[in-house]
């Protein structure tokens, strides 16, 4: 029961932070400023931490979500939550350097992952020119 509820609030605490790129109080529509990668930053650790979780959940539970290859078995908690934040670093900012490849549904997950870190950044920057325009015209 526990694990569910940490993969839900994981979950929800992943999307409130996509969220944040689609209010535009968040978001100022300034080109560049200290603020906006501020937000930026925070919103890609806390997925990549969740995502993270998530690997390192499934595999306390027994799942084999990530294949180690070469780097050997992942027997302490210490070492699943390295290779898990590593793994969904490398995944979400399309590194993917190959030394640990995702197998069973630990695939569907890093595809989700990586498809939102393809995203992140075309949403902040239609965000902010989204802004503009429409700051632009109210002027």
């Amino acid at each position: 029961m526990v694990f569910y509820a940490a993969i839900i609030i994981i979950s929800v605490c992943i999307l409130m932070s996509i969220k944040a790129l689609f209010k535009s109080n968040k978001i100022k529509g300034k080109k560049v400023s200290f603020e906006n990668f501020l937000i930026l930053a925070f919103i890609y650790i806390t997925v990549m931490v969740g995502f993270g979780m998530i690997y390192v959940l499934l595999e306390l539970q027994g799942f084999e979500v990530l294949n180690p290859g070469n780097l050997g078995s992942n027997n302490g908690y210490i070492e699943k939550l390295n290779t898990g934040m590593y793994f969904s670093a490398i995944t979400l900012f399309s590194v993917g350097y190959g030394d640990l490849s995702p197998i069973g549904i630990g695939r569907m997950i890093a595809v989700v992952e990586a498809l939102i870190g393809y995203t992140i950044p075309a949403a902040f920057v239609a965000r902010v020119v989204f802004d503009m325009d429409r700051k632009s015209i109210k002027e």
